[in-house]
């Protein structure tokens, strides 16, 4: 028996640090919705009692290290799973990209192992397994569109954006997330985004306003750090996107687009900047 899950990747609408919390996570408000651009995992039993991960791509850990892998052994711990599971991750999501790819996967193998082993597994379980993992792994599980509070675990579902092309580039380099976040001092940042903007944009269906409110206080350090992220924000506007932001802690940088006859024009202008460029639509 094979089990086919898809991880799509998330985007972060606007994302705001509040302060530093006593557990030393931040206590953060982001807006975040999911794209179609998604890896592909396709998991299946096998005789041997372990955890085997196998993937077209040659630039991702294999082992303990691997998110799908950590969710795959949570589960067998928790729920005492006997057998072993192939998981094959058909990787397209850029890596180290601020789009969730690894939270994504882990999410994937929770859902898809509840079915392969007929655990029944309620979903608040299966988030709170999600916690565990990663503060992104949760909204990955859910999907769809949400204001996330705490660590990103807490979620509220909110109306989808309205419907657009979505470009998405990464430049060549890789962003610690924990470099960002260590840098970032929330007592200093100039101009926080707006979760309740936001969200009344979205309750409006206003892209207009969806765009105008767009935000992320950890380009602040990422930004200072690597001026190119900054360049590649500044093409895709200039190249026409009614919108840019970098997701999560980057580098990548998507911009929105309202009409499909600007694609292909910011496509072509950003490959001259980095070669992982994609247009994909959100999956709303």
């Amino acid at each position: 028996m094979k089990i086919y899950e898809k991880a799509p990747a998330k985007i972060n609408l606007m994302l705001d640090v509040l302060h530093k919390r006593p557990d030393g996570f931040h206590e953060v408000e982001m807006v975040m919705t999911m794209i179609d651009l998604a890896d592909r995992l396709e998991m299946s039993d096998q005789p041997r009692d372990t955890i085997m991960i196998t993937s077209q791509a040659g630039y991702i850990p294999l082992d303990e290290k691997n998110l799908a892998f950590q969710a795959a052994k949570l589960v067998k711990d928790r729920y005492g799973v006997r057998k072993g599971v192939h998981i094959h991750l058909d990787k397209k999501i850029p890596v180290a990209a601020g789009l969730a790819g690894g939270s994504s996967d882990a999410a994937a193998t929770l859902r898809g192992l509840n079915r392969l082993w007929g655990l029944n597994m309620p979903l608040e379980e299966m988030l709170s397994f999600g916690a565990e993992l990663g503060s992104d792994v949760p909204f990955c599980i859910t999907g769809g569109t949400a204001l996330a509070t705490g660590r990103g675990e807490v979620l509220t579902e909110i109306p989808d954006p309205p419907q657009c092309w979505v470009l998405v580039a990464k430049p060549p380099i890789n962003v610690s997330t924990g470099e960002v976040y260590g840098k970032l001092r929330s007592e200093h940042i100039a101009s926080h985004p707006s979760s309740k903007n936001m969200v009344a944009a979205l309750q409006a269906g206003s892209f207009t306003e969806m765009c105008n409110n767009l935000g992320n206080v950890l380009e602040e350090v990422t930004l200072k750090l690597h001026p190119e992220v900054q360049q590649l924000k500044n093409a895709m506007l200039r190249l026409g996107a009614d919108g840019a932001l970098m997701s999560g802690s980057g580098p990548t940088v998507f911009g929105l687009v309202s009409k499909e006859s600007k694609v292909a024009r910011i496509y072509n202008g950003l490959r001259g900047f980095c070669k992982e460029v994609y247009a994909v639509r959100l999956l709303t």
